[in-house]
């Protein structure tokens, strides 16, 4: 009774809880990057390039899972795309794990690259970045709409719009990150280990 009334309340308030799980994930993440959550262990350079190993495969796997469900949908097969973006929603708190507990633990990479590489490079992480900060209530917004409705009540929501702004800006950001990933680490390296707004907050490691 307790969770069909719980459920009830998000159906009926899914910008609500959209912006209240937006704010939460916001605040997890900047305050990741400004170093006031001691809540990650210390680790070594091996582990965080494990872990940007780790997250480059999930970020694939996520892109892959996004462009199957749009596939899906297109074709009317409703079960497959709802299936496809649930999987590509988990990927992306499983990535959010491994890069907050990467950046928390271990700091950020810079790259060692010159002239129109490395600047080519800023532009898209930069678009990665901000594609990510954008799509989050976006993404939010379409799964806590598809969890809560049936196919037919979805037809009278903002689903569809607000799934295709979601799609394009989140498979946007995902492809950038795995390009600017095999930049940083196969193509041209890292320069230096920093720790998060490291020139802003508490100098190099």
């Amino acid at each position: 009774m307790a969770t069909s009334t719980a459920k009830r309340r998000v159906k009926d308030n899914p910008r609500a809880v959209t912006a209240v799980l937006s704010v939460l994930g916001y605040v997890l993440v900047l305050g990741t990057f400004a170093g006031v959550l001691p809540i990650y262990p210390e680790l070594e350079r091996a582990t965080v390039d494990l872990l940007s190993h780790g997250i480059a495969v999930v970020n694939t796997f996520a892109l892959t899972a996004i462009l199957l469900g749009v596939l899906w949908i297109k074709r009317g097969e409703v079960r497959k795309h709802r299936a496809a973006m649930l999987t590509a929603f988990s990927l992306i708190i499983l990535f959010l794990v491994l890069y907050l507990t990467k950046l928390g633990g271990g700091g950020e990479k810079h790259i060692d690259a010159s002239g129109l590489a490395y600047y080519g490079y800023l532009v898209m992480l930069a678009i990665h970045i901000v594609l990510s900060a954008v799509s989050v209530p976006v993404v939010v917004h379409a799964v806590v709409l598809g969890l809560t409705h049936t196919p037919s009540e979805l037809r009278d929501t903002a689903h569809a719009k607000v799934g295709r702004i979601a799609v394009a800006a989140w498979g946007l950001s995902l492809a950038l990150g795995i390009v600017t990933y095999f930049m940083l680490n196969h193509v041209y390296g890292v320069e230096e280990y920093v720790v998060a707004l490291a020139p802003l907050v508490v100098g190099r490691r």
